[in-house]
């Protein structure tokens, strides 16, 4: 069942019920994503936010100089989304792209409003997931700006376990806001603590 993953996902965060659970997945559609292709470009209006079943998917935004700078990566049972864009009713300032054929499970807004009215254990749902975003968003700003890259490099695995090898190096670099060079010396400094 497809809609199994987010259904777990949800109850280890709260105590929904049957019906409730029932209610969630009702409002759901599958989405499908070939790999090299996007779920969002920037100027457009969001309507749904996106849970990954499965694949791998990079949220990014091009500065004036047209250089990306990758948000975010997701997995498997990751929330993704233009927040700011979904919430606040404005044109999205991000580009969401396939790294792999992906899977899937779309709400759309006003469908969430209604589920935060017909099953409110939902609101607390979506409230502990932001929550925790918000604070993963901290530590990801103060980790730039106080940690070495090993230390980065490290936290981002530690935050995305199941990533290694579905991701290019240049591309966990430029999450890291670092150069792919300096992440590759840190690696090989990993490698050798390992071995010794």
């Amino acid at each position: 069942m497809i809609h199994q993953p987010l259904i777990e996902h949800v109850k280890k965060q709260v105590n929904a019920s049957s019906e409730d659970l029932l209610l969630f997945t009702t409002k759901l559609r599958e989405v499908a994503v070939a790999k090299g292709k996007f779920l969002l470009q920037p100027d457009t209006f969001v309507k749904h936010e996106y849970f990954v079943i499965d694949g791998c998917l990079s949220a990014y935004y091009l500065d004036q100089k047209g250089n990306k700078n990758i948000v975010q990566f997701a997995i498997e049972n990751w929330w993704l989304g233009d927040f700011d864009a979904f919430y606040n009713g404005v044109p999205s300032k991000l580009y969401i792209e396939a790294l792999e054929d992906s899977t899937l499970l779309a709400i759309n807004y006003d469908d969430l409003q209604n589920l935060f009215q017909e099953a409110p254990i939902f609101e607390r749902y979506f409230r502990l997931l932001v929550t925790s975003a918000f604070i993963s968003q901290r530590k990801r700003i103060l980790s730039s700006l106080g940690k070495s890259v090993k230390e980065r490099y490290l936290e981002f695995c530690d935050k995305y376990p199941n990533i290694n090898g579905r991701v290019p190096n240049y591309q966990v670099a430029n999450y890291l806001g670092v150069t792919a060079e300096g992440l590759s010396r840190a690696r090989k400094k990993l490698r050798e603590l390992k071995k010794s």
